[in-house]
């Protein structure tokens, strides 16, 4: 079994304000780069979003920047997004947060993390627990999933939640 990072997304946001916190990184290529967000967003579309039949986050972009990939997921063209936030106020669940839709896409490219990496710039600055370095795999049953080869994600799957598993 090889390390993994582990993204809890429920802690991301402060309790007290509401605000969230991804971190800070050091990718070199934009000083102005959180490269958490890009990996909260997919995170979020794929365990967070309800898929809903009709999609109303895709009928209100006015620049066509959001579809569904063939396994119903919805995907975003940052070349086209023009960060309006349309479909943050649209979605009925919330699903999709303002703080991760902004036009300015960011990148992470895990600081070449592998397993002798001890800690990353986003784990020291974001707030504790969010992101941390595991050796387990995926585990449903204690709502741990994953998103890649590298990284795994703590988050309720609301259809779960909705079956009271």
């Amino acid at each position: 079994m090889s390390k993994k990072i582990l993204i809890d997304l429920a802690k991301f946001r402060d309790p007290k304000d509401g605000k969230y916190n991804f971190g800070e990184c050091i990718y070199n290529y934009h000083p102005n780069n959180i490269g958490m967000k890009d990996i909260v967003e997919k995170a979020m579309m794929l365990f967070t979003c309800r898929k809903c039949e009709d999609s109303p986050c895709i009928a209100v972009c006015p620049e066509d920047a959001l579809e569904k990939d063939d396994d119903g997921f919805i995907v975003r063209a940052t070349n086209l997004c023009i960060g309006c936030q349309s479909c943050v106020a649209v979605c009925p669940f919330g699903s999709i947060m303002n703080e991760v839709y902004t036009s300015k896409k960011s990148i992470c490219d895990l600081c070449d993390f592998d397993d002798n990496t001890k800690s990353l710039k986003c784990m020291e600055t974001a707030p504790e627990g969010a992101i941390i370095i595991v050796d387990i795999d995926e585990d449903k049953e204690d709502n741990v999933h994953k998103l890649n080869d590298n990284i795994l994600v703590k988050e309720f799957i609301w259809d779960k939640l909705m079956k009271n598993e």
